[in-house]
C-alpha cells in the first residue's frame, strides 16, 4: 500500500535489499492464507502486491551498504514476521545506514516489526537507540501472542520471530515506556481501508511515523506521504 500511495503521489520509490539486484518476495503464506486460507493478506493488498512485483523498481534493488542516506527524502521500514525476517531486522549494516539517515532529520516511517530496526539503530554520539526519546507504536504484544497461540500447533514458531515480543523490545529502548509507548485500540480483525481509516491507528512524533500492523497500512501510507515534500 505505501508503494502505491507514494507512486500515485509522484514520488520515486527505491527498494533496497541486502545484495544488489536481489528480487524481494512476500512470504507466500501471506498470499495464500497462513492457516486454512485464513490470516493472510487482505484481497486489496494481494492485488496491490501483484502490481508492485511487475514494477521495474521492484527488481532493480540497491544494496543496503551502497546507499547514500543523504540522497533520499524519506525512509520507510516495512514489517513482517517469521525467522526469515532476521536477515532484515538483524542486519548491522542496515542499522548503521538507518542511524545515518535518522541524523538527517528527514521523514522516517516504520510499521509492525519494522519498528525493531529503529529500536536497534543507535545514535553515534550517545549510543542510545534513535527511538529513546520518541513516541511510538509497533506490533502490540497481544496481537503477536494471539497469532502465535492460534497457529503454533500447526506452524510452530512462525509468529515468533524472536524470543522477545516486539513490543517488549521496543519498550525497553525508550526512556519512559509508560509515557512514550502507545498500543492503540484493541483489535484482531478490523482493518482500515482505502475509504475508512476508523479502525486504523498510527503515531506521529514530528517527522517519525509508526503503525502497528497491516490493518493500519492505508492510513500509514497516506500520513507518510504527507510528511514528504511535494513531488516535483
Amino acid at each position: 500500500m505505501p508503494w502505491r500511495v507514494l507512486r500515485d503521489a509522484g514520488h520515486e520509490v527505491v527498494f533496497a535489499t541486502e545484495r544488489p539486484g536481489t528480487v524481494p518476495a512476500a512470504d507466500p503464506r501471506l498470499l495464500s492464507g497462513v492457516l486454512f486460507g485464513q490470516l493472510g493478506a487482505a484481497p486489496a493488498a494481494r492485488s496491490r502486491y501483484a502490481e508492485m512485483v511487475k514494477a521495474a523498481e521492484f527488481s532493480a534493488t540497491v544494496p543496503w551498504s551502497g546507499l547514500d542516506p543523504a540522497g533520499f527524502d524519506g525512509l520507510l521500514l516495512p514489517g513482517g514476521h517469521a525467522p526469515g525476517m532476521r536477515q532484515y531486522l538483524g542486519s548491522a549494516v542496515l542499522r548503521d545506514q538507518v542511524g545515518r539517515f535518522w541524523q538527517l532529520g528527514r521523514p522516517v516511517g516504520a510499521i509492525c516489526h519494522g519498528v525493531l530496526v529503529l529500536a536497534r539503530a543507535r545514535e553515534r554520539a550517545t549510543g542510545r537507540s534513535v527511538l529513546a526519546g520518541c513516541q511510538t507504536t509497533c506490533l502490540p504484544k497481544y496481537m503477536e501472542r494471539t497469532a502465535f497461540l492460534a497457529t503454533a500447533w500447526r506452524l510452530g514458531r512462525y509468529y515468533r520471530t524472536y524470543p522477545a515480543y516486539v513490543e517488549d523490545e521496543v519498550r525497553a529502548c525508550l526512556d519512559n515506556p509508560q509515557a512514550q509507548f502507545r498500543r492503540g485500540p484493541r483489535t484482531l480483525s478490523a482493518r482500515g481501508s482505502a475509504t475508512d481509516d476508523a479502525p486504523a491507528f498510527v503515531v506521529q512524533d514530528g517527522r517519525y511515523l509508526s503503525a502497528r500492523w497491516p490493518g493500519d497500512a492505508y492510513l500509514f501510507a497516506r500520513r507518510f506521504c504527507e510528511l514528504l515534500k511535494p513531488a516535483s
